[in-house]
């Protein structure tokens, strides 16, 4: 999918913060917005969906941003949100924490419960939308409106996904899992895990996986003994064995449904590494929440 920009300069000044509260509900999760001002609002977002992450450039007005337990209980969306700070200051509320966010913190928001973002001046932010079931730490209590300090680690980060969010739609694709990764580790550095030998071990698993899942063996052994590590090493670093595996695959599927939508689901599945359609089927639905077929009928659209 291509790059969509969204600018409140493409409408009357008089719609123009309707408009925003309507993109940022498109662009992240159903909030409710309004602007700190009666000065003229101006904002602007750059969003990329890559395999169900959503990647938003945002610049933008002073404002104030609620999402309410009505909101969450009619929408279905159940991500992680990652705000990098580029510019300005705002504070962020969520689980009883208050973090402050300054240019070069990451923050992680948990959709799935209550928050407040307060903007008194004007920002800009990359904002990274996870599905939940991307990522291996799915938990996120005691990593919510957490502002991780740039520096060593989290800057590493910050700078790939400022990186990523430049480059070309299909070489971001790939590099994406390695990001998803990155955040895992950062999810846990967050909830008070320093930056430490198991937080790497993990990121090299997942290298690991990223580069093999296409082979249908891969298996706990073969992860274990190729990172040099032992089982029980592999089993702390990850919650899922079979789920990190299916996950990977279905991401390697998606790429190739979108960049071949002319393949067969059979050449596509044991290209991904999967054992047959059936198998590739029930995962591809599992993660997604929809089939092969629907998938790439959408993206024919785009």
């Amino acid at each position: 999918m291509e790059r969509v920009v969204w600018s409140t300069a493409d409408v009357a000044r008089t719609d123009a913060f309707g408009y925003w509260a309507d993109v940022i509900c498109d662009a992240f999760v159903h909030v409710s917005a309004r602007p700190v001002t009666q000065e003229s609002f101006q904002g602007r977002i750059s969003h990329t969906t890559l395999d169900g992450v959503g990647i938003s450039a945002l610049s933008s007005n002073a404002q104030q941003v609620r999402r309410t337990k009505s909101q969450i209980a009619r929408g279905h969306e159940d991500s992680v949100l990652a705000n990098i700070q580029l510019t300005g200051r705002g504070t962020l509320e969520q689980d009883g924490r208050t973090a402050v966010l300054e240019p070069g913190t990451l923050a992680f928001v948990d959709s799935a419960r209550p928050y407040t973002l307060d903007f008194a001046d004007p920002f800009s932010q990359l904002v990274i939308r996870v599905p939940r079931s991307l990522m291996s730490q799915r938990c996120l209590s005691g990593a919510t409106a957490v502002a991780l300090r740039p520096s060593g680690p989290v800057r590493l980060v910050t700078d790939f996904f400022a990186g990523l969010d430049r480059l070309d739609v299909a070489t971001a694709a790939q590099l994406l899992p390695h990001g998803i990764g990155l955040l895992d580790c950062a999810v846990g550095w967050a909830a008070g895990s320093a930056p430490t030998d198991a937080a790497l071990t993990r990121e090299r698993v997942l290298r690991f996986v990223n580069r093999h899942a296409r082979e249908p063996s891969l298996d706990a052994n073969a992860i274990a003994a190729g990172c040099g590590i032992s089982r029980r090493t592999f089993y702390r670093s990850v919650e899922s064995v079979t789920g990190l595996i299916r996950d990977q695959r279905v991401a390697f599927a998606r790429q190739m449904l979108r960049s071949n939508p002319s393949c067969s689901l059979d050449v596509v599945a044991r290209h991904c590494g999967f054992a047959g359609v059936a198998q590739f089927h029930r995962a591809f639905r599992t993660v997604t929440g929809m089939t092969p077929a629907t998938y790439r009928s959408g993206t024919d659209r785009h």
